[in-house]
């Protein structure tokens, strides 16, 4: 009995025996989902079960860089740029069409100013005139020129008043490069914008409210970053000239994202995942269109040009079919049978000249610069012979600058703000140009006064003037003498001009006598006909 037992006992022993590694077997090419789950892999349990440990490289937890805080004067523009930006954008978008481009170049715009602000806060400031400064402008006013430029190739649009207001308005941004007060200058926009925004609201205030509101918002950009400049850069932008770096290294890390510790730009939809991927990059307008391919002669566009003489040989060997792209010269233009010719310049184009060019014409000359983004020159007020030059001056100290002319003299006015002018004695003409907020006091003068593009200009003629001319001038006031009531008026694309006339009496006040700016035209008996509208009440 003894001996069945134990017999009994060693083949349950050999079973569990077996049983046992066939846990084993199973439990090893089982991965431990703990082990994975926390990153430890099974041969470093095991080497842990042992007692032994091999260090691993990717085990170590690497530290995670800190980003460098934003200075305040980037968190402010980003919350400018979050705030009523990112509102206005969106307005837009609800518009659609070329309201919601232009407000997409807008965007830019912002974001092309938050990196130059950027390379202000790393950077020592750069003399205003050197190529460095400019390279550092060159992508604000690039995107400028293209919300400007949506305006200018849609004039026919029934949008027109909403397209020109914000590219009035865009040159806001040119804040960055006035000193001391920028703040005056965005107010001054803020007033040309507001000109064609009053149209906007005045044309849709009863037909699409979504119109008020947005012209609203854009309205509310400008006093944002009146506030903004209030707080960050009341006398004008500061540079980092304390401990920065070179100006052309911070333009180079700004655009090569190596400020990534400086924060990003604001993102505008933070609820739809990651950001999107930066745009294209913007084109120039310091250049022109790219240069048209050059013609293949019937060989694969796939085939590049290169740079050794396998390509010279390669066409040597087409034979006679190398001269077949030629064109035979006229016997008229051969300058060995027309000695006249050769002391004259080229030979002139002839009209399968002009149709063998595959139409290439010259690309479009050079923009000119907003008048915010040009560099500023010294004032400057002297006499040229018998011309007076006064240019460059912006609300100068002299209460008002006086003018000795004679009869022979003609006086050149251009690039002044906040000028006003005293004109002594009796002068030959006056001429006023891309000037704002001039005053202009004059005793006589022998032809005229000639006004162009200077707005909210103002004049009073104390003895006799023949003629005044105006051309885009929104709004002017002007004062005339009794000597100078057979002035004649001469305006085109003015607006709010008004004409104030002496009263019957010596103690009775000036007559204000506005110009006419809606004329209607019709057609009567096969001729136009144009008439001044005549508003009653």
């Amino acid at each position: 009995m003894a001996g069945n037992n134990m017999n009994n006992l060693t083949t349950l022993i050999k079973r569990l025996e077996a049983a046992t590694s066939r846990l084993e077997d199973i439990a090893s090419s089982t991965p431990d989902p703990a082990a994975s789950t926390n990153g430890t892999s099974t041969a470093s349990t095991a080497a842990m079960t042992t007692g032994f440990s091999e260090p691993q490289a990717s085990s170590i937890p690497t530290p995670k860089q800190l980003p460098e805080p934003l200075p305040p004067a980037i968190e402010g523009f980003d919350a400018l740029m979050n705030g009523e930006v990112e509102a206005f954008v969106g307005r837009s978008e609800g518009l659609r069409g070329l309201i919601a481009e232009q407000s997409a170049s807008v965007l830019r715009a912002f974001a092309a100013e938050r990196k130059f602000l950027i390379v202000t806060t790393k950077g020592k400031k750069p003399d205003i005139q050197s190529p460095v400064y400019m390279e550092i402008l060159k992508e604000l006013q690039s995107t400028i020129g293209i919300v400007n430029d949506i305006r200018v190739a849609n004039r026919g649009s029934p949008y027109f008043n909403h397209l020109t207001m914000v590219s009035e308005g865009i040159a806001m941004l040119g804040w960055v490069t006035i000193d001391p007060k920028p703040v005056d200058f965005v107010n001054e926009t803020l007033s040309s914008a507001q000109f064609y925004g009053n149209r906007v609201l005045k044309e849709y205030k009863d037909k699409d409210h979504s119109h008020v509101e947005w012209v609203q918002g854009f309205y509310r950009i400008f006093k944002s970053l009146v506030e903004y400049i209030k707080n960050h850069y009341p006398s004008g932008v500061t540079w980092n000239n304390k401990d920065g770096i070179d100006p052309q290294e911070a333009l180079r890390q700004v655009q090569s994202g190596e400020t990534r510790a400086l924060g990003a730009a604001p993102t505008f939809s933070p609820s739809s995942g990651p950001p999107p991927p930066p745009p294209p990059p913007m084109p120039t307008l310091d250049r022109g269109p790219p240069p048209p391919p050059m013609p293949t002669n019937g060989t694969s566009s796939s085939r590049a040009p290169t740079s050794d003489m396998g390509a010279v040989f390669d066409q040597l060997s087409r034979g006679e079919a190398v001269t077949s792209g030629l064109r035979k010269v006229d016997p008229s233009q051969q300058t060995h049978k027309n000695p006249s010719l050769r002391a004259g310049a080229a030979v002139p184009p002839t009209r399968s000249d002009s149709q063998s060019s595959g139409g290439k014409s010259p690309g479009p000359g050079k923009r000119p610069k907003p008048e915010s983004m040009r560099t500023k020159k010294p004032p400057r007020m002297e006499l040229d012979g018998n011309k007076w030059i006064i240019e460059n001056y912006d609300n100068p100290p002299e209460r008002m600058l006086e003018i000795d002319a004679q009869i022979s003299h003609s006086i050149l006015i251009s690039r002044c703000t906040k000028t006003a002018i005293r004109v002594l004695n009796k002068a030959n003409a006056i001429s006023i140009d891309s000037s704002s907020q001039v005053s202009l006091v004059i005793d006589s003068l022998v032809s005229s006064v000639d006004v162009i593009k200077t707005p909210r200009f103002e004049m009073q003629v104390l003895g006799t003037l023949p003629t005044i001319m105006l051309d885009q001038v929104d709004g002017a006031s002007i004062y005339l003498s009794r000597e100078s009531m057979k002035t004649e008026i001469f305006t085109s694309k003015c607006t709010a001009v008004n004409i104030n006339v002496p009263g019957r009496t010596e103690e009775d006040d000036y007559k204000e006598c506005p110009l006419p700016e809606q004329i209607k035209s019709v057609i009567r008996n096969g001729a136009v006909v144009s008439e001044i509208v005549e508003h009653a009440g």
